[in-house]
């Protein structure tokens, strides 16, 4: 049992990834990496499954905790699309262009 153990201390702790919505309106995501960029209509995250976009209205963000790789947005969420990683440099070069 301390080998499994130490087998996850020596890479680290994997962090989890949750996205969850509440009434469209609120969105509580985990293991986020970084946020690329944002604005009020868009959001790009990293996070350890891919990145993720987020679009929709009057987005805000109501939290971020980078140590904890935590963001709340708020706003009318439209949709939620995750990049595929096989397809990471096409797909974030795409979404560079739409959040320009």
């Amino acid at each position: 049992m301390s080998q499994y153990h130490d087998m996850n201390t020596t890479k680290g702790p994997v962090q989890e990834h949750d996205v969850i919505m509440r009434g469209r309106k609120l969105l509580d995501i985990t293991g986020v990496k970084q946020v690329e960029s944002f604005d009020n209509e868009e959001f790009l995250l990293e996070t350890v499954m891919g990145f993720l976009a987020i679009r929709g209205q009057n987005l805000q963000m109501k939290n971020l905790d980078v140590d904890k790789g935590i963001v709340s947005l708020k706003g009318k969420v439209y949709d939620l699309v995750y990049l595929d990683e096989q397809h990471g440099e096409k797909a974030k070069g795409f979404f560079s262009k739409l959040f320009r």
